[in-house]
C-alpha cells in the first residue's frame, strides 16, 4: 500500500498548528450553521491560480468550482452528467449566492491547446477534447487574425473564454431571471500568474483593466 503523499501531510500539520488554531471557532460555526457564501467563483483547475489564495478568502466565504479553462457550458438539461451546471444550480438555488465571478488566468494550458489542438493537445483521453470544443469557434477566429502575436492570441482567447462563460451563464433560466431582478450579479476577471496582477472585466464593454490600487 502506498503511503499518503508526505507533502500533503506536512501541509495539513502546518494548517492544523497555525491556521486552524486561530480559526477554530470559525470552523465550528461553519460546521454547525452550514455555509452561506455570497460569491461563487468559476475558475480554472490550474494549480497556479487558486481563487481562495488570489482573493485571500477565509473558509466559508466563496463557493468555488474549477474546471479546465474556467468554462461554463450552455444550459443543456439532456439527462447526462454536468458537474459545472450542477454546481451552478446548487449555488444559485440552494446557497442563493449574490455574485458569480468567472476567473480566467494567464498562460492557461487549456487555452493554449484550444489555439493549436493538433500541435499541443492537452492530453489523450475521452473527455478533454470534447470539453475544449466549447471554444473552437472563438479559437479559430483568433487564429485567423494574422496580425496578432502568439502571446496576444493567448491573452485574447483567455479574455474571450471569460466573456463566453458569462454569456452561457445567462442561458440558465435560474440565473437570467435573477439577474433581470437585480438579485444576482455576473462578473469577469483575469489573473496574471507571472505578475500577480488582477484585471477586472467592465460589465458594459467587456474590456479588462487593472485595479487602480
Amino acid at each position: 500500500m502506498n503511503a499518503f503523499p508526505a507533502a500533503l501531510l506536512n501541509g495539513y500539520r502546518e494548517f492544523r498548528d497555525q491556521k486552524l488554531a486561530v480559526e477554530t471557532q470559525r470552523y465550528r460555526t461553519l460546521a454547525e450553521q452550514g455555509q452561506s457564501p455570497e460569491t461563487m467563483i468559476i475558475a480554472c483547475c490550474d494549480s497556479r491560480a487558486a481563487p481562495e489564495t488570489i482573493f485571500n478568502s477565509l473558509p466559508g466565504e466563496v463557493f468555488v468550482v474549477r474546471n479546465v479553462a474556467n468554462l461554463v457550458p450552455p444550459y443543456h438539461p439532456d439527462g447526462e452528467h454536468h458537474a459545472t451546471s450542477a454546481a451552478l444550480e446548487f449555488a444559485v438555488q440552494s446557497l442563493k449566492v449574490k455574485n458569480i465571478v468567472v476567473l480566467g488566468h494567464g498562460r492557461c494550458g487549456g487555452i493554449k491547446a484550444a489555439l493549436s489542438p493538433s500541435v499541443e493537445p492537452l492530453s489523450p483521453g475521452d473527455f478533454i477534447g470534447k470539453w475544449m470544443d466549447l471554444l473552437t469557434p472563438a479559437a479559430e477566429a483568433v487564429v485567423a487574425n494574422q496580425w496578432m502575436t502568439e502571446i496576444e492570441r493567448q491573452t485574447a482567447l483567455e479574455h474571450i473564454s471569460v466573456r463566453y462563460s458569462i454569456a452561457n451563464l445567462r442561458t440558465f433560466p435560474c440565473i437570467s431571471i435573477l439577474e433581470k431582478k437585480n438579485r444576482i450579479n455576473l462578473y469577469g476577471a483575469w489573473f496574471d500568474i507571472s505578475s500577480g496582477e488582477l484585471r477586472v472585466m467592465d460589465t458594459e464593454t467587456g474590456d479588462f483593466s487593472g485595479l487602480d490600487s
